[in-house]
């Protein structure tokens, strides 16, 4: 995408950096010196190397230097880049580009999209993208899905930042942000993601859920959590609490691993004051072990046990 945009701005304001040949058609182009404008209209179509770019109308305003100010495509615009076997294309209804700032905005049912060979890597789709060439950070608002690789997302905003190569080097979902792995779900106010290293963290009114080797359902709520994907393992603070089956638990901080063979969340363990309940027991104590499979608990550390609904009649007596 970095190279789709970077190009799109040197064939519109006609920087001489590539020496390529440049190709812009269209039925109709003229300016109009009162509105300082280069109008581009009827099947608009410009090419350079391996980059098309394609809109019904276009425009492009001038500045009282006569310099290129800001290029705009209208009634839903098309760019697509080819290369190897890697393809780029951006589609929204709007696309402007400023020339003096170098940043891409595109509006209106945006979408873009990377694929190597016929696999999508990365789609986006909201109401607005921004993306700023000198940075190599994108932004997108409203409505934000993201598919990555093999994750799926939802926010009201994003932001992408590539790395030097085009990649991608991190990405932050704010606002309603859901993040949905295989069979895991995970929420919470505000995700960080490293591609390169799959750790993701997620902040504020956090929720996580996981599914252990019998299928049962693992609930994590806590105020902070991170998760990494090449041990699958989840580490929670704040406020912990967790369900599974009829067990209930809470404390200031979880970490929880998975089978080593089924690589299925199965040990949980609370480190500090920490309490699990089970139907009408209830366990505290300054460190508690979980396991789903075998289902199991082990408490260690000023252990207390309360035991709640016992009848103390004593039937029977004289």
């Amino acid at each position: 995408m970095k190279k789709i945009l970077i190009l799109l701005l040197l064939l519109i304001s006609g920087i001489g950096v590539i020496a390529s040949d440049m190709v812009i058609e269209s039925k109709t182009q003229t300016y109009s010196d009162s509105e300082k404008k280069i109008k581009l209209d009827g099947g608009v179509k410009v090419k350079i190397d391996n980059l098309t770019v394609q809109s019904p109308r276009a425009d492009v305003s001038v500045r009282r230097n006569n310099k290129l100010d800001t290029a705009t495509f209208y009634d839903k615009p098309y760019a697509l880049e080819i290369n190897a076997n890697k393809k780029r294309e951006v589609k929204a209804n709007i696309l402007q580009v400023s020339l003096i700032n170098k940043v891409v905005r595109a509006e209106g049912e945006t979408q873009s999209v990377i694929t190597e060979g016929n696999t999508p890597i990365i789609i986006i789709n909201a109401d607005v993208q921004e993306y700023d060439t000198n940075s190599s950070v994108m932004v997108a608002t409203g409505s934000v899905t993201m598919k990555y690789k093999d994750i799926d997302t939802y926010s009201d905003k994003a932001v992408i930042i590539a790395d030097e190569k085009g990649g991608v080097k991190k990405i932050d979902l704010i606002g309603n942000a859901r993040v949905k792995q295989e069979q895991n779900e995970s929420e919470g106010n505000h995700f960080v993601y490293n591609p390169v290293t799959e750790e993701m963290s997620v902040s504020g009114n956090t929720k996580t859920i996981a599914y252990s080797d019998d299928g049962k359902k693992l609930t994590i709520h806590s105020d902070y959590q991170q998760f990494k994907k090449n041990q699958n393992s989840y580490v929670g603070s704040g406020h912990v609490k967790i369900w599974y089956d009829d067990y209930y638990a809470q404390g200031p901080k979880v970490s929880v691993f998975p089978d080593a063979k089924t690589n299925k969340p199965n040990e949980v363990y609370f480190i500090g004051r920490s309490k699990i309940v089970q139907n009408d027991r209830d366990i505290i104590a300054d460190k508690i072990k979980m396991t789903m499979n075998p289902k199991d608990f082990q408490a260690e550390g000023n252990v207390r046990s309360i035991i709640h609904n016992i009848d103390t009649k004593n039937e029977g007596n004289l």
